[in-house]
């Protein structure tokens, strides 16, 4: 089989197409044949060995994908060869065949495209746990979503309308701002890219400000972080809830004399260890969420393809931050 591997710190450039032995389904394994691989911010992080974990070398980026059963290892039920799944990996999608864990398979449902089923899962499943379990999003409060229209960005417009919100989608250019309106945003604003200076931060803060009310802003998720976290924050509102989900513009320091006047909590996100610590709530935000793609509240956007061997086109593209919703790697 061939698979896009990391042998060694660097960036996308640094990727290579190798062929492997095909894996074997060892007891309680499944090997799934991959489909399609979607690409996510950690995927540009874990081959620079900045995420939260270090896979050890050589190994392939892509953590969720779509695919087939390619073969069940003994002791595995509920499960046969030509299901469709989509499956949670944390590292190893961008290879043609990999071995999963049954518990972190999920059925695809029929008529539901691998690219699709390879983008639903983390970056809606991250956003629901945001927004309901650390945010407290109700009906008819405000969000305002930084970067809304990436892949979670988008994910948090649809889920933030699907449970009545108004919506504020910040974006970085008008073609943004019409995907963040396509996905149901009520307002959008369009921001400058960073670095800000002083007078530039509070110019934003000021835009910010303006579209959240003299109430401010309820709930504020923020996946991009870097100098847009302080105008952010500057607009939340009394007892708001700013939620801390990703760092793509750099890791921003807040005056936490804002979070007194203002009342707020500032609430980290890590989905990844939710899930781990509370299988149950997870499955049941999972099983939420296939009813809401069911009754289309919730649509996965993608927008860009690529074969394997352009796998690493696909990771550079994620880190300038030029996505809009998700791109997917497609394996054939």
């Amino acid at each position: 089989m061939r698979a896009l591997l990391s042998k060694a710190v660097g960036g996308p450039d640094t990727l290579e197409l190798t062929e492997l032995p095909d894996p074997t389904a060892g007891s309680g394994q499944v090997v799934v044949r991959v489909k399609a691989c979607a690409i996510n911010y950690p995927d540009v992080l874990i081959i620079e060995d900045k995420y939260q974990f270090r896979p050890e070398r050589p190994f392939a980026p892509g953590g969720e994908i779509a695919g087939e059963i390619d073969s069940v290892g003994e002791g595995v039920s509920g499960w046969q060869a030509g299901d469709r799944v989509i499956a949670m990996l944390g590292h190893g999608g961008l290879s043609e065949k990999v071995i999963a864990d049954p518990a972190k398979l999920y059925r695809l449902p029929e008529g539901r495209s691998f690219a699709e089923g390879a983008s639903l899962i983390l970056t809606y499943a991250t956003t629901i746990h945001a927004l309901l379990d650390r945010g407290r999003l109700k009906a008819g409060q405000s969000l305002l979503v930084l970067g809304a229209a990436g892949g979670v960005g988008l994910a948090a417009i649809e889920l933030g309308k699907a449970y009545r919100a108004r919506v504020v989608a910040a974006v970085s250019s008008e073609e943004k701002a019409a995907a963040a309106k396509a996905a149901g945003a009520d307002e959008t604003i369009i921001y400058g890219r960073a670095p800000f200076d002083k007078e530039a931060s509070k110019a934003l803060a000021d835009q910010f400000k303006a579209a959240g009310g003299k109430q401010g802003f309820d709930v504020i998720y923020d996946p991009v972080g870097g100098d847009y976290a302080e105008p952010a924050l500057r607009s939340i509102g009394w007892e708001g809830r700013y939620l801390v989900v990703g760092f793509p513009a750099g890791i921003p320091k807040l005056p936490l004399n804002l979070t007194l006047l203002k009342s707020c909590d500032v609430c980290g996100v890590f989905w990844g260890a939710f899930a781990a610590r509370d299988p149950q709530a997870n499955q049941a935000h999972v099983d939420t969420l296939f009813r809401l793609w069911s009754e289309g509240k919730i649509a996965p956007k993608v927008t860009d393809t690529f074969p394997l061997a352009r796998g690493g086109d696909a990771i550079a593209k994620m880190a300038a931050r030029g996505a809009i919703g998700k791109l997917v790697v497609e394996l054939d």
